[in-house]
This record gives C-alpha cells, sequence and structure tokens, in this order.
C-alpha cells in the first residue's frame, strides 16, 4: 500500500483551483470546510474517522470531501483533484508572460473582514506559495454594508492584526495595510482622513449611483483622484461583462479623468476579475497614452483568486503597458514611497 498523501493539502488543493477556476461559492465552501474541520489532526486520526464513518458524522464533512480524504488517505491523487490539475490552463505570450513574472505583489485583496471568503492567514499563506513579495490587504469601507465594509474601529483592528502577522512572518514576505475605499457622490472618501494616511495603500474606487451623468461622474473622479491620500483608481468604470450581473460602463471624461491620475500620482488599476476587465482595452490605451502608471490586482475575494494576475498582465501588455510603470512589478520598499507620509 502506497503512504499515505496529506489529505488536508490535497483538500486545500482543490479549494484553490475551484476558486481560480471561478467555480460556484458553494462547491468552493465544501472543501474549505472540511479543511477548516480537519485541519490540525494527524494522519492517524484521519485514518480512524475514515475507518469507522465517523469522518461522514462530522459537521462540514460531505460525502464529495469523504471520498477524496479517503483516496489521499490510500495514497492515491483525488480523482477529483487530478481532474482540476489536467485542465489545461492557456498559458501566457511572451510579453504578457515577461509582465507576470515582474509583478511583486498584489495591491487589491479581500479577506473574511468584509466580503471576502477566508481569513487573512489564509489569504497570506497563498500569496507567499505563489511566490510573492508582498500581499496589500484592501477590505472594504464602512458604506458598502452589502460587502460588511470595515467601520474606522474594525480597520484599526486590522491594522494591529497585520503588525502582529508580519512579526509572525519575518522576512522575506510583508503584509501591507490598505483598504478599497468608496469614492462618496460628491467624490469624498468613506473613511476617517487620518486613518487612511496610516494606511500603506489607499485603492478608491465607485460603487454606488453608477449611472451618475456623465459630467458629475467626471468631477467625482476628479475629485477623489485629486485627494492626496489616494494611491490607486480602483475598477474605474465599475463594469460587469460576465455572470448574473451584468452591467454597462460608467459614463465619464476619460481623457480628464486619466490625466489628472497621471498629474496627481495615482494609479489606474488594471483588474484581473474576469467578469470586470476593467478598464476596456480602448480605456487601457487611452491610460497609457495619458502617462499614466498601473498596478495589475486579482481583487481577490478567495486565495484562488490571487492567481488571478496573468488575467491582467495578458490586457496590460496587449495594450502597451510597460513593466517598470506598474507599480507592483516595484520592490515593496519603493511602491510605498508613493506615500509621503
Amino acid at each position: 500500500m502506497s503512504e499515505p498523501r496529506d489529505a488536508v493539502a490535497d483538500l486545500r488543493r482543490i479549494a484553490f483551483l475551484l476558486e481560480r477556476a471561478h467555480e460556484s461559492t458553494y462547491r468552493v465552501r465544501a472543501f474549505r470546510g472540511a479543511v477548516a474541520v480537519l485541519d490540525g489532526r494527524d494522519t492517524g486520526e484521519l485514518e480512524r474517522l475514515n475507518r469507522t464513518g465517523e469522518l461522514l458524522r462530522l459537521k462540514g464533512v460531505g460525502e464529495v470531501t469523504a471520498r477524496c480524504v479517503g483516496e489521499s488517505l490510500s495514497g492515491e491523487e483525488p480523482a477529483y483533484l487530478h481532474r482540476l490539475e489536467t485542465t489545461e490552463v492557456p498559458p501566457l505570450d511572451g510579453a504578457a508572460l515577461a509582465l507576470r513574472g515582474a509583478v511583486r505583489g498584489d495591491c487589491h485583496t479581500h479577506t473574511d473582514a468584509s466580503d471576502g471568503g477566508s481569513p487573512m492567514a489564509e489569504m497570506v499563506r497563498t500569496a507567499r506559495e505563489l511566490g510573492h513579495d508582498y500581499v496589500v490587504i484592501t477590505d472594504h469601507s464602512p458604506r458598502l454594508t452589502v460587502a460588511n465594509g470595515l467601520s474606522a474601529a474594525r480597520l484599526r483592528a486590522q491594522i494591529e492584526q497585520v503588525a502582529e502577522l508580519n512579526v509572525e512572518l519575518g522576512d522575506g514576505f510583508r503584509v501591507l495595510t490598505g483598504i478599497e475605499v468608496d469614492i462618496n457622490e460628491d467624490g469624498s472618501l468613506d473613511q476617517d482622513p487620518d486613518l487612511l494616511a496610516e494606511l500603506d495603500v489607499v485603492v478608491a474606487s465607485v460603487h454606488s449611483k453608477l449611472r451618475m451623468p456623465r459630467a458629475e461622474m467626471t468631477e467625482r473622479m476628479l475629485t477623489a483622484v485629486a485627494n492626496p491620500l489616494v494611491d490607486v483608481l480602483g475598477h474605474c468604470t465599475g463594469r460587469m461583462v460576465t455572470g448574473n450581473r451584468t452591467r454597462p460602463e460608467s459614463e465619464f471624461d476619460a481623457d480628464a479623468v486619466f490625466a489628472a491620475c497621471a498629474g496627481y500620482g495615482v494609479a489606474v488599476e488594471v483588474n484581473s476579475r474576469p467578469e470586470r476587465l476593467d478598464p476596456p482595452s480602448r480605456l487601457l490605451r487611452l491610460a497609457v497614452e495619458a502617462g499614466c502608471e498601473f498596478t495589475i490586482d486579482t481583487d481577490a475575494h478567495a486565495p484562488g483568486q490571487l492567481d488571478w494576475l496573468g488575467k491582467g498582465c495578458e490586457r496590460a501588455a496587449a495594450c502597451g503597458v510597460a513593466p517598470e510603470r506598474v507599480r507592483n512589478t516595484w520592490p515593496v520598499e519603493r511602491l510605498l514611497t508613493c506615500r509621503p507620509y
């Protein structure tokens, strides 16, 4: 009989691959839930639970996940995992591959503190496994109640959590503090300015009243971009191109907004989420012509989505974005000099 495999690692890998493939949330939760229940149990205990049938009686372990555990314990790669591992991912071309290789971190990610699916520690673990040098935690601001946005008190607690996690991690990887802050209708930011000034990276995004008239939306975005606390303009059009909630682009004067981004030193985000693909290619080219800098971010809400950077790199390379103009190709020390606080 073959040596048992690490059953929990196999379940975690399945969850990661499902997230990367943008599979249904309920499938991902089945495997993440089983990981939470079984993590920390040694092989002997797992074998006993599997042999006696108690494994299936554990809350959070279902028939599919139990079968995967049984296959792992017998020394076999679970069939579910094998199918996912052998599903081909389209390769990146030369320019996109080079850009992806230059990217050192991710400036837009979410945890279960707001509307993400996993705790910060799991997001950080995955970012390290993907070879990142750093990851920025950018949970939502309080106005976005549907996403459980963080109040000032909760954000302060998260800043402390990041500091503690960095002490545990030691040298070689950094967790950076951040936020995806809502741009209010008047262009102000949905969080205490003094608190925003403490953060490493502030991504400012429009999430409400996306169908504002063009002139009003332009003024709203220009006001936000001119705010010295803003580092990145997130998913600038707010569009959704796939899924159950497709949404058209917001209308604004892109020439004026991108000129302001270039003038005030605010990076334009290339959002890698497959349902966003924001900005559209024509606007991304316009931002390049305007002399903007960029971040290529996943906007990940689950660990497997942290591996979506290639999607953004592919679009950025096709639109002529040079690696040196992408801030998250920079070392973390240079990234942090974008903030004069």
